[in-house]
């Protein structure tokens, strides 16, 4: 399977270093990624979070640990966020979706991540190259002498 990195470009953030990519269905290999990603004291955990493609629909049911869900569409732009999506909580998607983002608890807030942001998703190799082009903002380019306050 697949590995990458998924950061927020609106908001000059990253989600996950190691997202692993996988088709919306409950099959073996799906199964062993979301036992990677549940977290635990035993060991850490490998990935960060789980890419699905779009499938007729993804359910909740039966996963044993939350997470946070952020919604995409076809050009990686975040459609609908579900903070702390409960294992056994039923909700309504919007369909335009194209591919969904599992990612642990917390990460929606701590990447501060919101509809209409856009998503860079790219291979580990890719980010050096995909970081050189992102617009830096100009504030951070300037070195800004900050006064003192005398006395």
């Amino acid at each position: 399977m697949a590995t990458f990195c998924v950061f927020n470009r609106t908001r000059e953030s990253f989600l996950c270093l190691r997202a692993v990519a996988a088709l919306a269905t409950y099959s073996r290999d799906f199964s062993r990624v979301e036992r990677e990603l549940r977290p635990g004291p035993a060991r850490p955990c490998r990935e960060d979070g789980v890419w699905l493609t779009r499938s007729p629909g993804i359910y909740t049911v039966g996963r044993n640990f939350p997470v946070d869900r952020v919604y995409l569409d076809q050009k990686n732009r975040v459609v609908q966020l579900i903070e702390h999506l409960d294992p056994l909580q039923i909700v309504r998607v919007h369909r335009r979706y194209t591919s969904i983002l599992d990612v642990r608890i917390r990460t929606i807030f701590s990447s501060r991540t919101r509809v209409g942001d856009e998503l860079l998703i790219c291979l580990p190799e890719q980010v050096q190259t995909q970081w050189e082009q992102i617009q830096v903002h100009p504030a951070w380019r300037q070195k800004e002498a900050i006064p003192c306050s005398k006395g």
